[in-house]
């Protein structure tokens, strides 16, 4: 079982080894109470990349307790790439993992090559009720519902709810609440305009945990981002259109300019 810096992680390598030399290791960084697994195989496998599916901290098959700070799991994040001797890479991240990757272009920006910011924003309004219920083994499950309930477009198929909804009742007690204290408590608004690296803002125009509007202002304040929305589909877009997410990202990271770092 590859681990690294206590880590879990699943690698694909690409089908173009040459170009994988020219082409920055790709991190996708799952969202609270998540995984690497509920990344679509569309993303996980995307072609003459090496991508690396994590599980952080925590969560899945990674040892820990989970954080309570975003810098925490981007230091921890940081600290993977070390022990790989990966100089560089770029980070694609899902709701709490984007703000994770978020925080690593603004604390971390040696090792940040682009960002791609999924169903994510600079700050998240999340309500005390569910702050609170997370907290508690009984009222977990109203909380787990609460974010289930919001987190698909109209059209989304109900099996991939029934996923969503177990993978997060599996998660380690006190860690989905970890998770949610660390994004109530992340605020990168002001910071915007520091980060140095390419961005891609990519949402569903049906989100209702982090709506449109709220990525609008992200990809607004970003020095150099590109916006995408993704017409139908909800919070959990990159589930719901696997194939069209795979493909905005692929486009963008091919305008992405990339020079090997040491290591």
């Amino acid at each position: 079982m590859p681990i690294a810096a206590g880590i879990y992680y699943a690698v694909h390598q690409g089908e173009d080894s040459a170009r994988l030399r020219e082409k920055p290791p790709i991190l996708l960084l799952h969202g609270a109470g998540s995984r690497g697994q509920a990344w679509p195989v569309e993303i996980r496998r995307l072609a003459s990349y090496r991508v690396f599916a994590l599980d952080l901290p925590g969560h899945g098959r990674s040892a820990g307790a989970g954080h309570h700070s975003i810098a925490a799991y981007a230091g921890s994040l940081a600290a993977f790439l070390s022990a790989l001797g990966i100089y560089q890479a770029a980070f694609l991240g899902h709701d709490m993992g984007g703000a994770i990757a978020l925080a690593l272009a603004l604390d971390h920006p040696q090792r940040t090559v682009a960002v791609g910011l999924m169903a994510a924003a600079a700050r998240f309004d999340l309500p005390r009720r569910l702050l609170e219920d997370s907290a508690i083994p009984s009222t977990l499950p109203r909380a787990v519902e609460w974010i289930v309930h919001r987190s698909f477009g109209p059209l989304h198929d109900p099996r991939d709810a029934e996923t969503l909804s177990s993978h997060l009742l599996e998660t380690r007690p006190g860690v989905l609440h970890g998770d949610l204290l660390a994004c109530s408590q992340f605020d990168a608004h002001d910071r915007l305009d520091q980060a140095g690296c390419p961005a891609l803002v990519l949402c569903g125009s049906e989100d209702r945990l982090t709506p449109p509007a709220a990525t609008h202002s992200l990809a607004a304040r970003l020095p150099d981002s590109q916006l995408r929305l993704i017409h139908g589909t909800g919070h959990m877009v990159m589930v719901e259109q696997p194939q069209a997410v795979a493909s905005a990202l692929t486009t963008w990271l091919e305008s992405v300019p990339f020079q090997r770092g040491k290591g």
